[in-house]
């Protein structure tokens, strides 16, 4: 990634830890990088005591070497399950959500516009109610398994940047 790059996913990273921790409805604990680490994470327990984490990082984005390659963010939860993430003394764990993931795919002018919604998906998903998930901000291809929640999501402007020669 290039400096100007890195900046942008910084920043809205941080914007994007730092909103989520504020419209979730427990506690959500947003740690820096370290050598265990790639990037910041945002973490929280859900009602059964599994731990859980969102990252946001960049999935494509331009280089010195190929300078003109799409910008592209993912957003993940709960992927890379072996990541480390520390859990406050004193605080029950049961360890890592592992029966459940998410991926979603966005231009990086969308992610902030998808809060609230992955905000409802965490909390329709920690409920087990798909039922009461709202629609998204921006339209979307869905993944879909054969029962249960939906893991992996791309917007229709992240998918044609990154696929232009399918259409």
């Amino acid at each position: 990634m290039n400096p100007e790059v890195k900046h942008i996913v910084s920043e809205l990273r941080h914007q994007f830890y730092s909103n989520f921790a504020a419209a979730m409805n427990m506690p959500v604990i947003i740690t820096g990088t370290s050598y265990s680490s790639n990037s910041p994470i945002a973490s929280w327990m859900d009602r059964r005591q599994r731990l859980n984490y969102v990252n946001v990082y960049a999935y494509t984005a331009p280089d010195e070497f190929v300078p003109l390659r799409p910008f592209i963010l993912r957003l993940a939860i709960n992927k890379s399950a072996g990541r480390v993430t520390m859990i406050r003394k004193g605080q029950v764990c049961r360890g890592l959500n592992l029966l459940w993931d998410f991926e979603l795919t966005v231009l990086p002018k969308e992610i902030l516009d998808f809060l609230p919604w992955i905000v409802n998906l965490v909390e329709a998903h920690d409920k087990g109610s798909p039922l009461l998930l709202q629609s998204p901000p921006h339209s979307f291809e869905l993944k879909a398994p054969e029962v249960g929640f939906f893991n992996n999501a791309w917007t229709e402007k992240a998918w044609l940047l990154a696929n232009p020669t399918i259409f």
